[in-house]
């Protein structure tokens, strides 16, 4: 089963006050890239969650975008330094004491002492973090994958209804190869009479080698079987369970160069219709070749 490079995958996880929302986006690349944004304080997580998409997905650009939300209490202490605070009150009375002027000391004034509030974090559960986002990365894979396998069939299809349409076009070049020769010797006598006295005398080993000159020049037998045999090779590529975007776009190549020479050699207007047809074909199929992991 082949599958596209195109896609996308939202899952989402909760655990505890934990939830996490997980998007990912793939499109064409000649190789594997893998984009995660995820939020600053979880970015030592970054290499297990490209490990884990380069397990599901072998080639294409990933872009992947994980938002976190906590919907239980913050994940922020606010602690006073209560010691501290009473020192400054004793400090703020003294002086009101020895100056002996009257001051207005509050709660929001000594709150404003350095140090007096403290802002910390509080220490989170790696493991519980790493299931909760782990749990919705899967998720979204697996609607990632699903998509790429379901626009993966519909490109098969297509390729196949273009390689069966190559191969007819093979076959009417096989079967028109052995008549261009015959023409050949036909259109070769009509010109020399044409050109010389009607009743001069053809020297027909003249003409049989001149024949056999041109039918050793046209000669497509060996590119035909080789195009047969890269269309069989692409055929089965086709069903391979691996990446085999590469794969397809090299027998493609090789299949547009024997159509060429093909095109080349036969020296006959028909066939080189049926070539053009050919490459017309191939050219379709590699535009959908290079959308396949």
């Amino acid at each position: 089963m082949i599958k596209s490079m195109t896609g996308f995958g939202r899952g989402d996880s909760q655990v505890g006050d934990k939830c996490f929302q997980v998007e990912l986006k793939s499109v064409n690349h000649r190789y594997m890239d893998v984009s995660i944004k995820l939020p600053k304080k979880f970015t030592y997580l970054e290499e297990s969650i490209r490990k884990v998409i380069k397990s599901n997905i072998q080639r294409g650009r990933i872009e992947a975008y994980i938002t976190y939300e906590s919907i239980g209490e913050s994940d922020i202490n606010v602690a006073v330094d209560m010691p501290l605070a009473k020192e400054y009150l004793k400090a703020l009375l003294r002086i009101e004491e020895e100056l002996s002027i009257e001051t207005d000391v509050t709660t929001s004034v000594i709150a404003r002492f350095p140090d007096v509030i403290k802002i910390e974090k509080k220490e989170e559960n790696e493991d519980e973090i790493w299931q909760c986002l782990q749990e919705a990365l899967n998720n979204a894979l697996n609607q990632l994958v699903i998509m790429r396998q379901e626009e993966g069939d519909k490109l098969q299809v297509d390729l196949l209804k273009r390689l069966n349409k190559t191969r007819d076009f093979v076959a009417q070049i096989k079967d028109r190869s052995p008549i261009i020769v015959q023409e050949y010797r036909q259109k070769l006598i009509e010109r020399i009479k044409e050109i010389l006295d009607e009743e001069f005398s053809l020297d027909d080993n003249r003409v049989a080698a001149e024949v056999a000159l041109f039918a050793d020049k046209s000669n497509i037998t060996e590119e035909i079987v080789r195009l047969y045999s890269h269309i069989n090779q692409f055929s089965n590529t086709l069903q391979e369970d691996d990446a085999i975007g590469r794969k397809l776009d090299f027998l493609l190549q090789e299949m547009n160069r024997e159509a060429n020479t093909i095109g080349s050699k036969a020296n006959d207007l028909i066939i080189a219709n049926l070539v053009i047809n050919i490459k017309s074909e191939f050219e379709k199929m590699r535009e959908q070749v290079q959308n396949i992991e």
